[in-house]
């Protein structure tokens, strides 16, 4: 988690910045999506959760459907970033 964590910041660019701009829960919604995406039985109606819960456009959806831990993890970073977000909010 920590791993892919640098690598959106470093890589996607998704500084602490860029993330306080998300104060709707974005990047929980966000990281919501790719945990359930992991564990659904892919169907339509799973397909639909997701993005009508994806807080962003569908360019930014980057699954990896075969790789569950892959999915996990991206997961576990958002709700990383969404933790610091709130934190650093909070000072």
């Amino acid at each position: 988690i920590i791993a892919e964590r640098e690598r959106q910041i470093t890589q996607e660019g998704w500084t602490a910045g860029h993330d306080a701009e998300h104060t709707e829960g974005q990047l929980a919604m966000a990281a919501a999506c790719y945990a359930f995406d992991a564990v659904a039985i892919p169907t339509i109606d799973a397909k639909r959760f997701i993005f009508d819960n994806w807080p962003w456009s569908r360019k930014w959806w980057k699954p990896t459907p075969d790789d569950t831990i892959r999915q996990l993890t991206k997961a576990g970073a958002l709700i990383a970033a969404e933790i610091d977000r709130r934190q650093k909010a909070k000072k």
